[in-house]
Order: C-alpha cells, then sequence, then structure tokens
C-alpha cells in the first residue's frame, strides 16, 4: 500500500515538473478540481444513497442490524454510523462517509436473505474497517492530481485542436501526452491502491470479529450468487463499484479489466492465513 502511494507521489512529482517546464498555469485547474473533489467527498454518503436508493433505517425497524454494527463499532473504538437498507436482489454492503462521524453503512435485502448471522457480522466488520482506515479520505487525496491530469489532458487536446501557432500546438501535444501518460498510471495505481485496501479492511474484519471464516464463507456466498443475477441489473449500480464488498460486474465494460477489487481467491487465502495467525485452525 504504502509502495503504491510512493510510486503515486513519483509520478505526480514528474508531471508537476514538466507542467512547470512548459509554463502551464495549472493555478486554476487545481482549484476547479479540488473543489470538485472536496464536494464529492463532503458528500460522497448523500451521493452513493441516492444512486443506491438506499434508506436510512431505525433501531426499531432494524434491531439485529443496529445492534451488529453498534458492537462491531464500539469494538473499533468508532462512533455509531447510520445503518441504512437497500431493497435489490443484489447481495451486497458497502461503507461511505468522509469520515467516522458522518459515516453510512449499507446492506442490501438481497444479502441479508442469503447470509446467516455470523456472515453479515463478517461482512459488516469489512465495512466498519473501511471507515476506520478513512478509505474514503485516501482515495480521495490520490485521485487529486490524477484529475488535474485529466482535465489538462482535456485542455491540451482542445489547445492542439484550434490553437493558432504551430509552436503552441507542438507545446500542446507534449502537454496531451504527458497528461494523458499520468493519468493512465495513477488509474491504475490507484486502482492497486483499492484492492490493497480491501485487503485491509478484510484483515480488519478478521481482527474484529475474531471469525475470519465468517468472511471466506460470506465472500463465496456472495460471489457466488453474482453469477445468477441479470446483467441488466448489474449494470444499473456498476458504477458504484468500488464502494462494494464484492463488484457487480456485468462483464460488459471496462471496469472488469481495471477493477477496483483484488480476485476472491487471494482473499481467501489471505484470510486463511489470518485464522492461522489468530490460532484458530
Amino acid at each position: 500500500m504504502f509502495l503504491t502511494m510512493f510510486l503515486l507521489a513519483i509520478v505526480y512529482l514528474a508531471f508537476l515538473t514538466v507542467l512547470y517546464y512548459y509554463g502551464v498555469g495549472f493555478l486554476y485547474l487545481a482549484m476547479f478540481s479540488g473543489a470538485f473533489l472536496f464536494l464529492q467527498y463532503y458528500f460522497s454518503d448523500k451521493l452513493v444513497l441516492m444512486g443506491m436508493g438506499a434508506k436510512i433505517v431505525s433501531e426499531e425497524e432494524a434491531p439485529e442490524l443496529h445492534a451488529m454494527v453498534r458492537r462491531l463499532a464500539m469494538n473499533a473504538g468508532l462512533p455509531m454510523p447510520k445503518v441504512a437498507i437497500v431493497d435489490t436482489p443484489i447481495p451486497n454492503a458497502f461503507a461511505t462517509g468522509r469520515n467516522p462521524n458522518n459515516a453510512v453503512v449499507a446492506v442490501t435485502t438481497g444479502l441479508l436473505r442469503l447470509l446467516n448471522r455470523e456472515e453479515v457480522e463478517a461482512v459488516l466488520g469489512h465495512e466498519i474497517s473501511h471507515i476506520k482506515n478513512r478509505d474514503v479520505a485516501v482515495i480521495t487525496i490520490a485521485s487529486f492530481l490524477s484529475t488535474i491530469a485529466w482535465y489538462i489532458m482535456h485542455w491540451a487536446m482542445y489547445a492542439g485542436m484550434f490553437g493558432d501557432r504551430r509552436e503552441n500546438n507542438a507545446s500542446g501535444a507534449i502537454i496531451f501526452i504527458v497528461s494523458a501518460i499520468v493519468w493512465l498510471v495513477s488509474f491504475l495505481l490507484i486502482r492497486a491502491l483499492s484492492r490493497y485496501r480491501e485487503f485491509a479492511a478484510d484483515a480488519g474484519s478478521a481482527i474484529l470479529t475474531r471469525n475470519p471464516d465468517a468472511l471466506v464463507s460470506a465472500l463465496l456466498k456472495i460471489s457466488g450468487k453474482m453469477e445468477y443475477i441479470r446483467p441488466e441489473a448489474k449494470r444499473e449500480i456498476e458504477g458504484l463499484n468500488a464502494f462494494f464488498i464484492i463488484p457487480a460486474i456485468s462483464g460488459e465494460t471496462i471496469l472488469s479489466l481495471f477493477s477496483t477489487h483484488p480476485p476472491i481467491e487471494k482473499r481467501i487465502e489471505r484470510l486463511k492465513k489470518i485464522s492461522k495467525e489468530l490460532g484458530i485452525y
């Protein structure tokens, strides 16, 4: 995880050096990108809940679910997050919110029907770990200069197409190529960072619940059930895959090539290793 973040820093520093060399005034782009990411970060919980059609439920409406979330949050040293339920047959769960004081943990009705109590608790432990690790903030910060590269790439393309002077067109072409490379490399590194943070959340669940086998069972059940979900249903929500415990990939999208989640087999392998370390096996 730290190696990936170090590589991101190297890429970004090289990018800023090239921009400085070619005299690009990127202050306004930085301000625009910063404002865009800040709004995304600040309103992430509301945007994700709205996009999923999630409903915040009270303790009276879902007492057992609230009890599990409260116990896990206390074990993690976190304030009680809000609890939401999404009415969809797709078995999944996610956590969102800019910090532990504004966090939401959500599960789908499909997940509650598919998993037993221990498995649900293990999945909730994974999501609570995301909150504890402040993963929304980490990914937002990591994405900052990547977003700037994206906008500069489009600006340079526009300048190259409509610039008046040949030397300006040449500079625009170089800036476009460099920005495109920086965006692609940072995109892949951020995806890798996301995968490492999924491993960390799995480990967090194992430690919080002392039951990594339950998470292994839950991952197998959820991934197995995904194969029988209609592709149309998956396409409706796959834009939010980065938030889920297992992505809902329709098989017809580039997201399947650049996954935010590690393979199930590797996650299970690491969880079994944790089981041995905890003395469960």
